[in-house]
């Protein structure tokens, strides 16, 4: 796999290897799961969303 260098405070950098270490993985196996539960996260909060007016009416609308 290709790498690329991601900068981060050393406060965040320990946070990551503590993270790493107590999930048994690399720091950027780490990095790749919080990224996908934050990603998770954003859809299903977009999800959750109220529909607006024209979202409501398109899914009421009668097709027959």
């Amino acid at each position: 796999m290709r790498s690329t260098t991601v900068r981060v405070d050393r406060k965040t950098h320990e946070e990551l290897k503590k993270l790493a270490r107590d999930l048994g993985t690399t720091v950027g196996e780490a990095v790749a799961i919080a990224t996908r539960r934050l990603r998770q996260q954003r859809i299903g909060r977009d999800l959750s969303a109220p529909l607006s007016e024209g979202e409501a009416s398109w899914l009421d609308a009668d097709l027959g």
